[in-house]
């Protein structure tokens, strides 16, 4: 098998098959399905929500490449005369910068700067976008769907029900008669404003947002919360993952907030915290809904490890748009050529690292096969950062 996968990988650098986890089965028995929302896909790797999913030929290219679930960029929640309490998150801004960034370890890796926050184009336009998401779930081709930013109030202060309903249910009619998937972003901004200055508002939106949600509209709703790394200690994000047990699904966790240069960072240190906040999780025993991991996720080894603390699946945003040459596959798109790289790389992919966990006992073939999903029954311990692995990913 490890002979294979360098063939493989190989091979595949100069054209990836679109139904690669269909061969991944067949060749080497390892079944990828994982699931996202409620929906089974065939892989766990998807696209966080940003500058790279405010299109249909993005999310056309998408398809293409096999990605298995798109979120898309985040729009602002507002009332039938078009009134919006989170308005100040509608800043244009298309340009991103992809940069190294040097985590307190000292191990390198890659972030991406940009000052926009939502979706600042009518709202009519992003419904437009959230029909062509519905029609692409329903092809069973990819999974895409919206991500909003509702009202959030400061304690004391009630919900703007009006927001929450129009907006909650021109989404339910965009999306048709299925159960409408969303994600509410707490996105990192928001933790550098000072609306998050307050615990105790914090923790009140995260327990009283889904019930808001799910109340103001006739349609089912499937909510994730996209949870942000909060300006306090871990400890805080253990409150906050109790406090998130209403919503469906937990994306854990948004990007670090610099205060000195006023923007969102990733990196080897958004990892390193997420994976430590969530072996913590484990080790209290918490309760949790599904888990969908996000942080820093720039090899198949990091999927494995966020999998191994519970997550189901893993949203990718940054690893989307480095430098052609920081691929290993020399054809194909970006989504294409991170694909290749974070399922084949025979030394740090996806399939190598379910493998190595075979080898060493951690991980058994069920029905003769290894199992994506088996995953998070497969850690009692914090994994290895893999250190190694990394530099070379990197």
């Amino acid at each position: 098998m490890r002979e294979q996968l360098a063939r493989d990988f190989e091979r595949f650098g100069r054209e990836l098959p679109h139904d690669f986890a269909d061969y991944v089965r067949e060749a080497y028995r390892v079944d990828l399905t994982a699931r996202y929302l409620g929906h089974v896909i065939p892989h766990p790797i998807g696209k966080g929500s940003g500058q790279l999913s405010l299109n249909l030929e993005q999310l056309e290219t998408d398809r293409a490449a096999g990605v298995a679930f798109v979120v898309l960029k985040t729009a602002i929640a507002e009332d039938a005369a078009g009134g919006r309490a989170m308005g100040a998150w509608a800043i244009h801004e298309t340009r991103m910068r992809v940069d190294r960034r040097r985590a307190a370890s000292g191990r390198e890796g890659w972030t991406v700067t940009w000052k926009g926050r939502g979706w600042d184009r009518p709202f009519d336009e992003y419904l437009a976008l959230v029909r062509a998401a519905a029609d692409l779930t329903r092809s069973g081709e990819l999974v895409a769907v919206p991500s909003i930013k509702y009202h959030l109030p400061r304690l004391g202060e009630a919900f703007r029900k009006p927001e929450y309903q129009y907006t909650t249910e021109r989404l339910a009619e965009a999306w048709g008669s299925d159960p409408l998937p969303t994600e509410k972003d707490f996105s990192p901004t928001l933790a550098g404003d000072s609306l998050a200055e307050e615990r105790d508002q914090i923790l009140r939106w995260l327990r009283e947002v889904p019930e808001q949600v799910r109340g103001a509209s006739h349609h089912r709703v499937r909510l994730a919360l996209k949870l942000m790394n909060a300006r306090f200690d871990d400890a805080f994000q253990l409150q906050m993952l109790r406090a998130s047990v209403g919503a469906d699904t937990l994306v854990v966790f948004n990007r670090l907030w610099d205060p000195a240069a006023g923007v969102a960072y990733g990196g080897h240190d958004l990892s390193d915290r997420n994976l430590r906040v969530l072996e913590a999780a484990r080790q209290a025993n918490l309760q949790l809904p599904p888990l969908s991991g996000t942080g820093n996720i720039c090899s198949g080894r990091h999927i494995v490890d966020y999998a191994r603390l519970g997550c189901e699946s893993v949203q990718l945003h940054t690893f989307f748009q480095l430098p052609l040459s920081e691929y290993p596959a020399t054809q194909g798109s970006r989504p294409q050529r991170a694909l290749h790289a974070l399922v084949f790389d025979p030394k740090d992919g996806l399939i190598a690292g379910m493998l190595d966990l075979e080898a060493s006992g951690d991980l058994e073939r069920m029905g003769g096969e290894l199992r994506f999903l088996d995953l998070p029954g497969s850690a009692d311990v914090l994994p290895q950062r893999h250190e190694e692995h990394e530099e070379s990913a990197s």
